[in-house]
């Protein structure tokens, strides 16, 4: 078997990076480095942000929290979850996280099968330059998300 290396080696700086509103999001692994089987990405989650409430109808996913402290929704259970905690969401289950510290917090997140990363890439904002761009100064408009998320197999709800 013949392997790309430069497909299996990922700097700490390297991988395209997106504002999603006040967080910042940065691809690790994409369909491309994986064959298609699965992305991780790594998350930079400002204090009381997250995620709306959402299903995946085509992934599952997996949270590993790095450092901070999560509230995840689960379906209608409340879990929190801190730094060393892994947090599985199997495809079509309502979930949702928010960072309910009052600093930055930082999680990974694996999905498979890969594809996520084009919803993310058309819904938000590409960071220029990740360790000196600042955030947007809006937040990304919810409908335009939920219609977007519709055409990458993601329910996206205003509330629960």
């Amino acid at each position: 078997m013949n392997i790309n290396i430069q497909n299996c080696l990922v700097a700490p700086i390297q991988g395209d990076s997106y504002w999603f509103g006040p967080d910042l999001y940065t691809f690790k692994m994409v369909e491309a480095n994986t064959g298609q089987t699965a992305i991780l990405l790594e998350g930079l989650i400002q204090p009381q942000s997250g995620i709306p409430l959402h299903i995946h109808h085509y992934q599952e996913e997996y949270f590993y929290i790095i450092e901070g402290k999560f509230q995840f929704q689960l379906d209608r259970e409340i879990v929190i979850a801190t730094a060393g905690k892994v947090i599985h969401s199997p495809q079509e289950q309502v979930h949702q996280y928010i960072n309910i510290g009052s600093t930055a917090a930082k999680l990974l997140i694996w999905q498979t099968p890969a594809g996520f990363e084009n919803f993310l890439a058309e819904i938000a904002i590409k960071a220029a330059n990740p360790l000196e761009s600042s955030p947007p100064a809006n937040l990304p408009d919810l409908e335009r998300i939920i219609v977007i998320g519709r055409k990458h197999g993601i329910t996206i709800f205003k509330d629960y």
